[in-house]
C-alpha cells in the first residue's frame, strides 16, 4: 500500500500561483496512477489532473488546463501539481489519490487547503 501525504496549499491572490506536492509517505508511486482532485464547499468532488508514474502521460480537467501541470520526481517519489494564475473559483481542498488505474485509485491523502482571494 502507499499512503499519499499532501502538501503546499495556502492563501493566495488571484492571479498567483502554488505549487502543491504529493509525497508517499509510505511505499512507492511507481506503477501507479497519481491524480488530484479538489472538493469546494458544498460541491461534490471533481477531478483536476493525473499522471501515469512510470510514463509521465498526463491529463486535465478542461477548467484547469493552460493553467495547471502536473509532473513527477521519481528521485523523491513525489508528484507536484504546479497551478498559475490562480482564481476564485479554484478555492478548494486538494486531495492527491493513488491507485493501479484511473478509474481505480484506492488510496489518498487528507487533503490541504488552497484559498484564492480576489
Amino acid at each position: 500500500q502507499v499512503q499519499p501525504v499532501e502538501s503546499g496549499g495556502g492563501l493566495v491572490q488571484a492571479g498567483g500561483s502554488l505549487r502543491l506536492s504529493c509525497a508517499a509517505s509510505r511505499g512507492t508511486f511507481s506503477a501507479y496512477v497519481v491524480g488530484w482532485f479538489r472538493q469546494a464547499p458544498g460541491k461534490e468532488r471533481e477531478f483536476v489532473a493525473r499522471v501515469t508514474f512510470s510514463s509521465s502521460m498526463t491529463y486535465y480537467a478542461d477548467s484547469v488546463k493552460g493553467r495547471f501541470t502536473i509532473s513527477r520526481d521519481n528521485a523523491r517519489n513525489t508528484v507536484y501539481l504546479q497551478m498559475v494564475n490562480l482564481k476564485p473559483e479554484d478555492t478548494a481542498v486538494y486531495y492527491c489519490a493513488a491507485g493501479p488505474s484511473p478509474s481505480n485509485l484506492n488510496f489518498w491523502g487528507h487533503g490541504t487547503q488552497v484559498t484564492v482571494s480576489s
